[in-house]
């Protein structure tokens, strides 16, 4: 069983557009869909659309839109009650899969609500193999919230702990990252699983890697592999970088791959990164080795763009075969 955690789920609204977004100006829509998000809760959609067990843990009231949309789905899901509402994200889409995405900022939970959603998540992932801490936190928790729940974790686990993905950026991933407090890595993600921008910004903030932008780490597969290697070096299990269109790259302590697909009629960049990570774990549960995780992460996250809005892709909508892996120098 895969557990997902999403600490600030939203109900995510997808506008398709008939052309180019034009500020300022009165565009009519071509269609309108919307689904239960955030991070975490694409994970569990997309494993739970490919037959895998997972439990998505997450805040929010019964009656919550977000919450009736996982019944709705079929998605497992545990929840913490709170009184807020939970929030509503918009993401544009125009032809060719340019997407803009205006993400509200969260319900506000105090530290005893805190501290009732970490052990709620600790009750729900005994015995589960892997644990993905995924997307923005609320306002009001600590960036290195993530830090403490896999220190958490591992301590509750008695040396059988799950397995400990992170995706999210900014602060809290800096924090998961470079976090060890009780300096044994207990903090640390066995996943890390950072796009081009998050990576360019976690190599700098923590001088793992020469400065870049993330159009330059997407160009340059290597540079990408290079950063990674060194947040692999700090204590992290292994990087999965998705580069967008370019594919993605995976650095563990033993080597580094880049994985393409020949190009997709992008429809909605909504949760392909989410899907990615998904089919990544897909594979590692099937007991395939590095490289053809990546090779399936590659063909979820590829999958995923060609759909509308913030559709996730069944394993048999992929396209594995398709994917080229090349072995990449890890420094």
């Amino acid at each position: 069983m895969i557990v997902t955690f999403t600490a600030n789920p939203s109900l995510d609204r997808t506008v398709a557009l008939p052309g180019p977004l034009e500020r300022g100006e009165v565009q009519r829509a071509v269609s309108v869909s919307q689904e239960s998000g955030g991070k975490g809760v694409n994970v569990s959609r997309a494993l739970v659309a490919s037959g895998l067990e997972s439990v998505a843990v997450l805040p929010g009231a019964d009656s919550d839109p977000v919450l009736a949309g996982l019944r709705e789905s079929g998605v497992p899901f545990v929840s913490l009650p709170i009184n807020e509402p939970l929030r509503t994200n918009v993401a544009l889409t125009e032809p060719g899969g340019v997407t803009t995405k205006i993400n509200e900022p969260g319900p506000l939970l105090d530290a005893d609500q805190q501290e009732a959603l970490m052990k709620l998540l600790l009750e729900s992932s005994r015995g589960a193999s892997w644990v993905v801490l995924a997307g923005s936190l609320p306002p009001g928790f600590p960036a290195d919230f993530y830090a403490t729940v896999a220190r958490r974790l591992r301590s509750a686990g008695n040396g059988n702990a799950p397995q400990i993905a992170v995706d999210s950026s900014g602060a809290p991933l800096a924090a998961a990252v470079s976090s060890d407090e009780a300096g044994d890595g207990s903090g640390k993600p066995d996943l890390l699983k950072p796009n081009a921008e998050e990576l360019a910004e976690l190599a700098a903030a923590a001088g793992f890697a020469s400065p870049a932008t993330a159009d330059e780490l997407e160009a340059d597969p290597a540079a990408a592999a290079a950063a990674a290697a060194a947040v692999v070096r700090s204590g992290v299990g292994a990087v999965l970088a998705t580069l967008g269109s370019k594919g993605a790259v995976l650095v563990t302590a033993d080597g580094a791959w880049l994985a393409t697909h020949p190009p997709v009629a992008a429809v909605s960049t909504v949760g392909a990164g989410d899907s990615a990570l998904a089919g990544y774990l897909l594979a590692h549960g099937q007991g395939a080795a590095p490289a053809d995780c990546l090779r399936q992460a590659v063909a979820h996250g590829a999958a995923a763009a060609s759909l509308p809005g913030s559709t996730v892709p069944a394993v048999h909508q992929t396209t594995p075969d398709a994917v080229t892996i090349t072995a990449l120098r890890k420094d």
